[in-house]
């Protein structure tokens, strides 16, 4: 327990003590939320959702397109 504690420690002291390092992580975390918005709204499938109905018809469609051949 005392092992979590120092590790802990280590980082909450490291992450205050930080100056320019909070304005990277800033941006790396508005970067990854922008790329995750235009990944689902533009490239998320969204067809099962409003074509098939029920839990069988969407398994059945994605076990039909996984196992037909090229």
């Amino acid at each position: 327990m005392l092992n979590i504690k120092n590790i802990y420690s280590f980082y909450l002291n490291g992450f205050k003590n930080m100056t320019i390092g909070k304005t990277l992580w800033k941006i790396i975390l508005i970067k990854l939320l922008v790329i995750l918005v235009f990944l689902n709204y533009f490239i998320h499938d969204k067809s099962i959702k409003t074509e098939y109905k029920t839990y069988e018809e969407k398994v059945d469609f994605v076990y039909k397109n996984l196992t037909k051949d090229n």
